[in-house]
């Protein structure tokens, strides 16, 4: 049994919890969030009430399905296969969220940074450089770091693994049944898919056995995670290679993982590190391009009528708020300001 097994406190009981009608009407208000007026939320709203009160009839009496998954490629401008749920079923996965996410994020690391309440990548960033002075006594030393990517995350996360550790916490046999149909909707044999929320957050507990390994284990003082890329820094070289292998191995041993041979790798910090859409040196902080080109691409899809407005501003001010910690200064008032009137133009 593991340090963070043993420390585990377990829940019964939470189904009724979870299938409330007070939790699915919470849960509906968080699914159409920023989708509005998207065809299918408008078709379901037409009889909001009747049909929540179909869905919670479904799993009360646990004969709920969930719809197979729509899937498509997306190019952003990384290329995605993205397959969604119909949105009755994603309200039945904010519902599950609403309920159990608190139960595990007490769980997870600080330094956990993906998709989590008070966390993000403003949160990431503000750690990142923290840790950055740290190692470096203040910019005053040399100092290393591990960049590390998990090969293929999504697609190699191992169900039957993911549900033990789901079940060392949650011993409600009605929810873990509930878990399992969500989790075998996906039509291969491993792997989640990207673009459901229940991905996002069995995420976060997949590897949040990696953290322990690396924090309590390992004992790294200055790591951080966000989603499958991590970093570590340290004054030794030498330590993260030895880190590095013993990674890896606990990776392939535990989870079926492993780490990605090309974008994983050890170096100093004054030739920079990519990490959460940055490139971060000793004393700047540069942009990638890949997040400029990827806000042009949400305003073109607000032009196509694939966004709506209040997700199209929401969108907007998370990307302005995070795009202002580059020292890239220039361009990036450039870009604003290209962006404000476009915005003058939608209000």
């Amino acid at each position: 049994m593991t340090q963070l097994a043993r420390k585990m406190k377990t829940y019964n009981n939470l189904y009724l919890k979870i299938i409330s009608l007070r939790n699915l009407i919470l849960a509906h208000k968080k699914a159409r969030k920023g989708k509005t007026k998207k065809e299918y939320v408008l078709e379901f709203e037409k009889n909001l009430a009747y049909n929540l009160k179909i869905l919670y009839d479904e799993l009360r009496n646990q004969t709920y399905n969930p719809q197979p998954l729509k899937t498509f490629i997306l190019r952003d401008p990384k290329t995605r296969k993205i397959s969604v749920s119909d949105f009755r079923d994603r309200i039945v996965h904010h519902a599950l969220c609403n309920i159990i996410e608190p139960i595990f994020d007490k769980t997870f690391i600080y330094d956990s940074c993906a998709n989590r309440k008070r966390k993000g990548t403003l949160f990431a960033i503000n750690r990142f450089d923290k840790f950055h002075r740290k190692a470096t006594h203040n910019l005053s030393k040399e100092a290393f770091y591990l960049k590390a990517d998990i090969k293929h995350y999504f697609q190699n996360v191992d169900k039957g693994i993911l549900l033990r550790i789901i079940q060392r916490k949650i011993k409600d046999e009605k929810t873990i049944n509930l878990i399992i149909l969500i989790l075998n909707n996906f039509e291969n044999d491993k792997g989640m898919p990207l673009g459901n929320l229940t991905s996002q957050f069995f995420a976060n507990v997949y590897l949040n056995e990696l953290d322990y390994f690396v924090k309590h284990k390992l004992k790294a003082r200055y790591y951080i995670r966000y989603v499958d890329d991590f970093v570590i820094l340290s004054f030794s070289k030498k330590q993260l290679i030895i880190w590095k292998e013993l990674i890896n191995l606990f990776l392939k041993e535990n989870l079926k993982l492993e780490l990605h041979s090309k974008k994983s790798k050890i170096n100093s910090l004054s030739k920079g590190v990519d990490f959460i859409g940055f490139r971060s040196f000793y004393y700047f902080k540069l942009l990638r391009k890949r997040n400029l080109k990827e806000i042009i691409l949400k305003i073109e899809e607000y032009k196509k009528g694939n966004l709506s407005k209040e997700k199209i501003l929401e969108i907007f001010q998370g990307w302005h708020a995070y795009a202002r910690w580059a020292n890239s200064f220039e361009r990036s008032i450039y870009i604003f300001w290209g962006f404000y009137i476009t915005f003058i133009n939608i209000l």
